[in-house]
């Protein structure tokens, strides 16, 4: 297996997880308030589920460039210029992205020490999902530009 289509999958079964859990802890905060006793750490874990989901999701959006565009601009550009626009504006994400990640460990580090309130997790494994999904974002973002160019490279080759 490609080691990008390894990371694909590692980050589409992630995402599947986190949202497993989040059901499962939901279902079990739900059942709990039925009971004489409450699981307190449920909403926690839920939310950190959710960060996580979040985060190993979004490259696979960028991956399948399943983000909000603007059709209208894209559409009014001729298709000889499209490519260079789709690359101008994934090469301002790709350079967002690292700037966030590069602050999402900043994040991280500010974090270690510090622990979640019911579950006493080290809050620098939460706040690494910033850095960590800018990072993986950054990086499909510039392989959606290469993937991009040298589609237009095969396709000039077939003209």
């Amino acid at each position: 297996m490609k080691p990008l289509k390894l990371l694909d999958r590692t980050l589409e079964i992630l995402t599947t997880l986190c949202f497993i859990g989040i059901i499962t802890v939901v279902m079990i905060q739900i059942s709990t308030r039925f009971l004489p006793f409450s699981a307190v750490w449920t909403e926690e874990l839920t939310r950190f589920l959710f960060i996580y989901a979040v985060a190993f999701g979004a490259p696979i959006a960028m991956k399948r460039q399943e983000f909000i565009s603007i059709d209208l601009i894209l559409n009014a550009i001729p298709d000889t210029s499209r490519h260079y626009y789709q690359a101008f504006t994934t090469l301002i994400v790709v350079g967002i992205s690292f700037v966030v990640a590069y602050e999402g460990y900043n994040f991280m580090i500010i974090g270690q020490g510090q622990t979640s309130a019911t579950m006493a997790i080290d809050m620098s494994w939460i706040h690494a999902s910033i850095g960590l999904s800018s990072l993986l974002i950054g990086f499909y973002a510039l392989v959606n530009i290469i993937e991009l160019f040298s589609s237009k490279q095969k396709r000039g080759e077939q003209s």
